[in-house]
């Protein structure tokens, strides 16, 4: 059935706005080029028009329909902006978001806006595919949109927020459904004057303890319904009771163990002297909720090449004392007591060690290392402390020493294309499996720092990481000078972020849907329970949901994602989110209510995931033909019948084909001649625990002109909107670019580089000069708020056209062809508005 009639709009052309679309070409002209082509138009939802956006100039806009329609046998396609949607939504978006509107679609990431909780999560915690799932799994099977949410439970909100609300219901814990076991949430409905509550999720009635009684009004609420969090918000936590820990007593504080490469390589390169500094200022700033208070964590040091050092550093030495194990084959910690220390009572010992350690080293001629047992003894010593905690792992080089879990050099680029090509992402041995599985079980978390100067089979490295919801960060030929920056600004953040600990999520879901697949940094040992040997702020874990019986319209659909863990204060709690959305029997309802950004975040894990069991061209294909399935389902069931030569999206989804071409030309799918093995496993594993935020501006980079005097506007990321006149700052999340044309003015270049002439630019630098004037300060400005909303540091670099380095920056112009063979914005689309005629016909 049509959708309903919305007010029609159509993209007029403003002379004095670059961004805004030449008007439409009447048909006649078109007949005259001697082309039978339909007007280069696209439908949206409402089935208006919209023109080839962002091609100055009318006959430019005729010979590229022309071009095209000869192409695709008379397509006739637009290039919607994705610059025009985020700035409409920027536009539309002036009030605070309030959650209390069930299967209401938030502003996209890309906004700026403040949230209101009303009853369901804020989408700084969750996001949705769709916001109105479809009532049957016949209905989900003919969209094909998938339906999945991306839930970030510890993510950190605006100063202007208030952080969930700490519940304490005393001995007897959370009140939760006897059946279910569901918590207490704003769905709940009380019965009987207030005596028993009917769980939402599974409709079980249960009593409710006399301690928690309350009367209801005339509306069936209870009265005290806005003084309880749990009744009221969308997101709140609840304090743990005995009952919810490990052996049924109150976990101890967690602590930090450091473990140093001290081999040839990470001597000379720098690293140990600079971690070894660091960490000294560092320990001053172990996480803690209360700023007031001193953190409980506690530390301990190690050093490894072929063997480890333990540290002795217990408060009443007068010198740090070595312990080295030198059977690495059998691994065990050499000492209990002096080793996890409090920093404060034994800081002059750490500082003697701190410093002590890069002179012990200087002269090492020792190049292998082992790796294995360094994650071993990092967690023999949680064990032997009885607490969960952190390994910070600093390592350079491919673990070859005799030692359980050493590997050999499988480099082999060969493979890459074939059938074989999968093994290169699977784990060489499977000793780091069981590793990781243990590591999960004492809640040791395992954060790795590589500084390779050659191949260290990160695929089979990043598996204890990842398993354990900890990160990896790599600096690839590490070099002091030029890369201090980046990795300190990153170890800082590491170190201080607020963390969980041992924690294990569930969610929860009303009749008609369930849980049915996660992606992310974790480990299950069931099909229900994601495990997180740590669980930080910038960690997001995506669930896939399936039908398992009909959804109403009426009741909608309820899920609840409950967190428990350790807090880094030591205290066990339950974080709990709950979402309610809209269900439909209309394809119509289903197309208006999705997002993009989070469907597109879902596709990614799924095939990032799928390259460890299939080719790479099977797990392309089954992108592209889903996403065809989507728009031709919508094209046949939702919208008014008009022209086959014409493409025709949903209004939510018109930027699907772009952003699903990004994610094709990614490294991991699209391998460049110059991409590593090590660099796609890197981004493979990064990409999995992303939230919505960070794969939007990884997949499609945001690129900014610079002009004086005006706030920039970002463009699209083509190199058509590359001025040899201009300056452009472009930022994928992890890099940040500074692209500067040959024909700059002297004026701009005195501004922000401080010399008036192009050729002396320093293309060596990393950070921009501080100079006295508003534009140096106001793009300093610019790049520190874009590092701030990362949680990684972008190193920036300067790229002059037509250097070596432009090679690099061109790379990310996702709208053009790729070097490495991906499709441009319009080849793809036409290619997409091929497969839709085709499963349409």
């Amino acid at each position: 059935p049509p959708p309903p009639t919305c007010p029609p709009h159509r993209l007029t052309p403003d002379p004095t706005n670059p961004l805004s679309p030449p008007p439409a070409l009447p048909a006649n002209r078109l007949k005259s080029a001697a082309v039978a082509v339909s007007a280069a138009t696209a439908h949206t939802a409402d089935d208006s028009p919209l023109t080839l956006n962002h091609v100055r100039g009318r006959w430019m806009v005729l010979a590229l329909s022309v071009c095209l329609a000869v192409m695709v046998n008379s397509c006739s396609v637009a290039l919607f902006s994705q610059i025009q949607v985020i700035e409409d939504d920027k536009a539309k978006s002036t009030e605070p978001f309030t959650t209390g509107v069930r299967g209401q679609a938030p502003p996209l990431v890309t906004t700026t806006f403040q949230v209101k909780d009303q009853g369901n999560a804020s989408p700084r915690f969750i996001r949705c595919t769709a916001y109105n799932m479809p009532c049957t799994a016949d209905m989900a099977k003919q969209s094909q949109v998938p339906l999945a949410a991306v839930i970030k439970p510890l993510a950190t909100l605006p100063p202007d927020e208030t952080p969930p609300y700490l519940v304490d219901h005393g001995e007897g814990g959370p009140i939760r459904c006897n059946r279910c076991k569901a918590y207490m949430c704003p769905y709940m409905q009380f019965i009987e004057g207030g005596r028993r509550f009917q769980c939402s999720f599974c409709s079980c009635v249960t009593e409710v303890p006399p301690h928690y009684f309350q009367h209801l009004d005339h509306t069936g609420k209870r009265v005290d319904c806005y003084d309880r969090p749990e009744l009221s918000l969308g997101s709140y936590e609840f304090l743990a009771t005995v009952d919810y820990c490990k052996n049924n007593k109150l976990p101890q504080p967690p602590a930090f163990i450091f473990l140093i490469d001290v081999s040839y390589n990470a001597v000379k390169s720098g690293m140990v002297n600079i971690v070894c500094q660091e960490l000294k200022n560092l320990l001053d700033y172990l996480p803690r909720e209360n700023p007031e208070v001193e953190s409980v964590v506690r530390v301990g040091f190690v050093t490894y090449n072929k063997v480890l050092h333990f540290y002795n550093v217990k408060a009443s030495l007068a010198q740090p004392q070595m312990l080295v194990v030198s059977d690495v084959s059998d691994m065990f910690v050499p000492l209990l007591d002096g080793f996890l220390v409090n920093v404060n009572e034994s800081r002059l010992v750490i500082e003697s060690l701190l410093d002590q350690i890069p002179e012990m080293f200087a002269d090492t001629r020792e190049t292998e290392t082992v790796f294995g047992p360094v994650i071993q003894a990092g967690l023999e010593a949680l064990k032997a402390a009885d607490c969960a905690g952190k390994l910070f792992v600093f390592h350079t080089s491919l673990p070859i020493a005799e030692a359980p879990g050493k590997l050999k050099n499988r480099e082999d680029k060969k493979l890459i294309g074939t059938d074989k090509e999968k093994s290169l992402f699977q784990p060489q041995v499977s000793f780091y499996n069981t590793l990781a599985k243990e590591c999960v079980a004492q809640g040791c978390c395992v954060d790795l720092f590589l500084f390779p100067n050659q191949y260290v089979d990160l695929a089979t490295l990043g598996v204890v990481p990842v398993s354990t919801g900890g990160s990896i960060y790599k600096y690839t030929y590490f070099q002091a000078q030029s890369d201090q920056e980046r990795f300190l600004n990153d170890l800082r953040r590491d170190v201080q972020k607020l963390v969980g600990f041992d924690a294990v999520m569930r969610v929860r879901t009303s009749t008609g849907i369930r849980a049915t697949d996660f992606f992310g940094s974790f480990f299950m040992s069931n099909t229900t329970d994601v495990e997180l040997a740590g669980l930080d702020c910038d960690k997001a874990v995506t669930v896939e949901f399936k039908h398992d019986d009909k959804l109403s319209e009426e009741t909608g659909a309820l899920m609840q994602c409950a967190v428990l863990y350790t807090s880094c204060s030591g205290q066990r709690r339950l974080r709990v989110h709950n979402m309610a959305v809209n269900c439909c029997s209309q394809l119509a309802d289903l197309y208006r209510n999705c997002e993009t950004d989070t469907i597109i975040n879902f596709f990614s894990k799924y095939a990032f995931r799928g390259v460890l069991n299939n080719p790479t061209k099977a797990v392309r294909d089954t992108l592209i033909n889903q996403c065809a399935q989507i728009l031709a389902c919508y094209r046949k069931n939702c919208a008014s019948p008009s022209s086959a030569g014409q493409l025709i999206l949903p209004e939510c989804m018109k930027l699907l084909p772009v952003y699903l071409n990004c994610v094709l030309k990614s490294d991991v799918l699209l391998p460049g001649a110059d991409v590593s093995l090590d660099d796609r496993a890197y981004l493979r594993q990064l990409i999995s625990c992303m939230d919505v935020a960070d794969t939007h501006v990884f997949f499609y980079p945001r690129l900014l002109p610079l002009v004086s005097g005006s706030l920039p506007v970002a463009v699209r990321a083509s190199e058509e909107r590359l001025s040899k006149g201009g300056v452009y700052l472009l930022e994928t999340g992890l890099h940040l670019f500074l692209w500067v044309g040959a024909s700059v003015q002297q004026e701009l270049l005195q501004n922000i580089f401080g010399t008036p002439s192009f050729s002396q630019i320093d293309s060596s630098l990393t950070s921009l000069p501080v100079l006295d004037n508003p534009f140096s300060q106001r793009l300093r400005e610019i790049i520190d708020s874009f590092r701030a909303q990362r949680s990684r540091y972008m190193k920036l670099m300067v790229v002059k056209q037509e250097d070596r380095a432009e090679l690099i920056f061109r790379h990310f112009l996702v709208e053009d062809k790729s070097a490495s063979g991906g499709a441009s914005y319009v080849d793809f689309l036409c290619h997409m508005h091929k497969e839709i005629r085709q499963l349409l016909s």
